[in-house]
């Protein structure tokens, strides 16, 4: 049972300024998480046009180029780009694809993502939260193509509402958001379910291991049976541990090894990609526990 990880040093050139909390610091922090962790390496690569154009609007992909190759310093008032950031970003999707690639040639059975820019808010035409592209909406398209049967997990503390976008009319693409309900970005309320093939779970402010694991056990889990993917693809956001600035949940280091375990528990493999976490020291043993846990089973 090998678990890969796909990494990149471009990730790091996407520099977003002193105090941005999406900063080069947090791959620093997953890195040194991984390192002592039996893993294999996948050896990342670009993103074509036409797989940036599965999930994203052309128009909106050549906007993005164009702001930055002229210098511009931001996409939105939390985005920030920089001069290296479209080549990260096309990278990260990159990136996604060949752990994708690499489980389709059964190089591996689970896989990590160390990806920078994240990707989980960009939607079909719209940059926003820190993300320019959504890296796990190009790999599910990407593998829904190759006859695969794909459901999505997003357990950051803010909605993947990128994610949700693109998919919402995508009936045979499986999308269940945990998050913290109320909380920017204002979306994923349990009513929005897209074709039927969406799921909103929100977690009151300071849920912590308790309510979360019941949802896995008496929503996640259950989803999943009824949808019967082939992989299940993680967004892995860290940002609900109790130590996170950015919201009010108090999961444990350990209760993510549990969100592991539970997904592991019906015997699929799992291909995870890094989104949020920005406490760097509980980020970095979010991953590890996460990580660990697949590298077990």
């Amino acid at each position: 049972m090998v678990t890969g990880r796909v990494d990149d040093s471009l990730f790091d050139r996407h520099e977003t300024g002193s105090g941005h909390p999406e900063s080069p610091a947090r791959l620093k922090a997953v890195r040194a998480a991984l390192d002592s962790l039996p893993l294999h390496k996948v050896t990342p690569r670009d993103a074509t046009p036409a797989e940036l154009e599965r999930a994203h609007d052309r128009t909106y992909l050549h906007f993005v180029q164009e702001q930055v190759a002229s210098g511009a310093s931001s996409l939105d008032a939390d985005t920030v780009i920089c001069a290296d950031s479209w080549g990260a970003a096309v990278r990260a999707a990159g990136a996604a694809l060949a752990l994708g690639e690499a489980w389709l040639a059964d190089e591996i059975r689970h896989g990590f993502a160390c990806l920078r820019p994240p990707g989980h808010h960009a939607e079909h035409n719209r940059a926003m939260g820190f993300c320019l592209i959504g890296n796990i909406s190009v790999l599910a398209h990407f593998l829904r193509d190759q006859g695969k049967r794909v459901a999505i997990v997003d357990w950051d503390v803010h909605h993947g509402n990128g994610t949700q976008d693109i998919f919402r009319d995508v009936e045979d693409v499986g999308f269940l958001s945990l998050h913290q309900w109320p909380l920017w970005p204002g979306t994923g309320r349990e009513s929005e379910r897209g074709a039927g093939n969406i799921r909103n779970v929100c977690m009151a402010p300071g849920s912590g291991d308790v309510e979360y694991l019941r949802a896995f056990d008496e929503i996640v889990l259950p989803w999943l049976d009824d949808r019967n993917p082939d992989v299940v693809l993680v967004s892995a956001g860290f940002d609900a541990h109790a130590a996170d600035p950015l919201a009010n949940q108090q999961v444990s280091t350990n209760g993510f090894g549990e969100f592991t375990q539970r997904l592991l528990s019906r015997g699929r493999p799992i291909l995870s990609l890094l989104e949020g976490g920005y406490d760097l020291p509980a980020l970095q043993a979010s991953v590890r526990e996460h990580v660990r846990v697949l590298c077990e089973c």
